[in-house]
C-alpha cells in the first residue's frame, strides 16, 4: 500500500449536504485520488452519505475516523485502520501459510458469498437488495461486490416468498464476477464455491435449485463449453442445534464453549445433503 506525499486537502465540512459537491470537488481537483479519510463526530447521518457518494456515486473508496479515535489513539485501533485502508487500497492483509493451502487451491477457484436483504416486515414498498461477493486472488484475501435492487418479498403466497428469496438477477451478477475474475488472475475458474446466507431449511430446494442454474449460465454465457464444478453451500445460524463438548478438558471459556472454528460432519449431519 504506497502512499505518496502528504494528504492533499483538509476542510471542516457542515452536516450532510456538504458531502456530495465536497467529494466531486476532490475528484476534480486532485488527479489520482485513491481514498477519502472523513473524521466525524460520532454516530451521524454523514456517515451514510459518506458511503452512498463515495461507493454508489464516485466510486471513490472511503474510510471514516470517529474523533475520539483521533484525539486518543491505540495500537489496536491503528493497526484495525491499516488493514482497512489497505484492503480497500487493493492491498493483501493475509494469505495462507504455502505448506497448509488445502488441496482445493491446486487449480483456480472463486469463492462467492451471496445473500438478500428485505425491508421490515409490514413496509411493502422498499425494494429488497441483493449482493454477491466474489473473491478476486488466489489466496483468497482480495473481493468484488455487486449488487442489485429486486422485489420485496411482502406478498403472503407462499410460492411467491420463495421466489423473492432467489436472486433474481444472478446470472449476471456472477457472470460479472468472473469476468473481474480473469482480469485479476488471468485464469479462468475451474471450480466455484457458493456460500448463500439468509436460506431456511423450508426454503432450501425452491431456492438452491434455480441459482445454481443461474450460475451454470452465467459460466455458458462466457464460453459454450466452459462448465466449471460448482459447490453450493448454505449457511445458517439460526437452528436449535446446540454441540457440547464431551471431554470436558477441550471446553473453551467460561460457559464451556466448542473450540472454534470445529466442524462437525457426521452423526448429526444429513447422510446425502
Amino acid at each position: 500500500m504506497p502512499i505518496q506525499g502528504q494528504p492533499c486537502f483538509c476542510k471542516y465540512a457542515q452536516g450532510a449536504d456538504s458531502v456530495e459537491p465536497m467529494f466531486k470537488h476532490l475528484k476534480l481537483t486532485y488527479v489520482g485520488l485513491q481514498l477519502i479519510v472523513v473524521i466525524l463526530p460520532g454516530k451521524t447521518p454523514v456517515y451514510a452519505e459518506v458511503k452512498r457518494v463515495g461507493d454508489t456515486l464516485l466510486g471513490m473508496a472511503t474510510q471514516c475516523v470517529q474523533v475520539k479515535n483521533v484525539v486518543k489513539t491505540s495500537p489496536q485501533t491503528l493497526s484495525n485502520l491499516c488493514l482497512k485502508i489497505n484492503a480497500k487500497l487493493g492491498g493483501i492483509n493475509n494469505v495462507l501459510v504455502p505448506h497448509q493451502r488445502p488441496s482445493v487451491f491446486q487449480q483456480p477457484v472463486i469463492f462467492l458469498g451471496a445473500d438478500v436483504t428485505h425491508p421490515p416486515a409490514g413496509d411493502g414498498k422498499k425494494p429488497s437488495i441483493a449482493a454477491v461477493v466474489g473473491s478476486m486472488d488466489g489466496h483468497p484475501s482480495r473481493y468484488c461486490a455487486t449488487v442489485r435492487v429486486q422485489t420485496s418479498r411482502q406478498e403472503t403466497s407462499q410460492e411467491l416468498l420463495y421466489s423473492q428469496e432467489v436472486i433474481q438477477d444472478l446470472t449476471n451478477m456472477v457472470r460479472e464476477l468472473l469476468i473481474q475474475f480473469y482480469k485479476s488472475t488471468r485464469f479462468k475458474p475451474t471450480r466455484i464455491i457458493y456460500y448463500r446466507g439468509g436460506v431456511s431449511e423450508g426454503q432450501m430446494k425452491q431456492v438452491a435449485w434455480p441459482e445454481l442454474i443461474a450460475i451454470r449460465k452465467a459460466c455458458i454465457s462466457l464460453e459454450e463449453d466452459y462448465r466449471p464444478g460448482i459447490t453450493y453451500i448454505v449457511v445458517q445460524k439460526r437452528h436449535h442445534t446446540r454441540l457440547f463438548c464431551a471431554d470436558k478438558t477441550e471446553r473453551v471459556g467460561k460457559s464451556g464453549n466448542v473450540p472454534a472454528g470445529t466442524t462437525v460432519d457426521s452423526t448429526i449431519t444429513h447422510p446425502s445433503e
